[in-house]
């Protein structure tokens, strides 16, 4: 028990410090990165403080994994150097079961990190991108134009030449709707449709039904069987720049299977949903790398510890990259391509360990 608490003493100032300089590096990067426009615009400093702390969840999310490396690897090298893991080891505990609490700490610190992340990374950053898209007059309309949506498992299909959000309507509305044995559909036009949020479906104006039915085709009143049918919310005819990765899971699974619905695209989207779970795990990662690159060197541990946690992040978010990159596209499935950088980077560190000196 005692060496678990004085391997704590020694880890945790050493993470805390690293925590916080790699956060306000990452804070200040995105200060001088925006500081032209907050000239130009002539923001106030108080704004500009208010959106640096806005943007803090964020950078402590980015930096834990490098402070958990950082500090881990610092820690392990330092008793190495200093001939501490000998009389350990000479005792019979092997690195293993000595590393065992940095591990435990670390899967600890991963679920920390997956509900900070959803809970407060993803609101707070929410909130630092609406400012400053204000303070700087960058706010995006939702109004579309020429628009496709495929809604009712894609037996209804929607076009408009424009949606106006303020109004929540649609105008030069056509909508084919096609029977369950896909032999039958109708067509709908209309001027423009606007959504009745007390009944849930859309109101016609300047409305006309085509019923094809074999050879035969007929027109005339549209069906209030249809009409009850059109119940595809004004959200989805948004100009919509939903990034999955800045909302939290729950609106996330929803937009996927928005779009899922609708016959969009999905992959890269889930890709980036089941990083949402992976990610947190690259704190056990980067713990059980250390465990096995600890002892590498026994002069300059400072450096080497910096010089290992920078090689080995920027290696996993390389790695992740690609295999992200391969899922958007569809060369591989996307929960392979959240996942496959942790189990090999995971059996990359269990390599490490095994053939570390002890």
């Amino acid at each position: 028990m005692k060496l678990v608490s004085y391997l704590y003493k020694r880890f945790l100032p050493v993470f805390s410090g690293s925590l916080i300089f790699f956060s306000f590096v990452l804070v200040l990067v995105d200060l001088l990165m925006n500081l032209w426009k907050f000239i130009q615009n002539q923001i106030p400093p108080s704004a500009v403080m208010n959106l640096m702390i806005l943007y803090m969840p964020k950078t402590i999310g980015y930096a834990m994994p490098i402070a958990v490396l950082f500090a881990s690897s610092y820690v392990l090298s330092e008793l190495y150097a200093n001939n501490e893991l000998i009389v350990i080891f000479s005792s019979g505990i092997s690195l293993h079961r000595f590393a065992f609490p940095l591990l435990a700490l670390s899967i600890v610190l991963s679920i920390f990190l997956f509900f900070f992340e959803d809970r407060l990374i993803v609101p707070t950053y929410a909130k630092k991108v609406q400012v400053q898209n204000e303070l700087l007059n960058t706010n995006q309309t939702k109004n579309n134009d020429k628009i496709v949506v495929l809604s009712d498992h894609r037996l209804i299909t929607y076009k408009a030449d424009y949606y106006d959000d303020g109004r929540e309507a649609l105008y030069k509305v056509f909508i084919v709707v096609r029977e369950e044995d896909k032999n039958n559909f109708r067509i709908v036009y209309a001027d423009s449709a606007l959504w009745d949020s007390d009944a849930g479906h859309w109101k016609l104006s300047g409305s006309i039904q085509y019923t094809f039915a074999g050879e035969e085709i007929t027109n005339g009143t549209v069906d209030s069987e249809i009409i009850e049918r059109l119940t595809e919310k004004p959200e989805t005819f948004r100009n919509n720049t939903i990034s999955v990765e800045e909302v939290n899971v729950k609106d996330a699974r929803e937009y996927i299977e928005h779009l899922q619905r609708t016959g969009l695209p999905s992959a890269e989207a889930r890709s980036v949903y089941y990083k949402k779970f992976s990610f947190p795990f690259v704190l056990f990662i980067v713990v059980f790398l250390s465990v096995g690159l600890s002892g590498r060197s026994r002069k300059n541990v400072l450096l080497i510890s910096l010089f290992l946690c920078i090689g080995s992040s920027v290696l996993f978010y390389v790695a992740q990259m690609i295999t992200m990159l391969l899922a958007k596209f569809g060369y591989i499935p996307p929960l392979l391509g959240a996942w496959f950088p942790v189990f090999l980077f995971v059996i990359i560190s269990y390599i490490l360990v095994k053939y570390s000196r002890t």
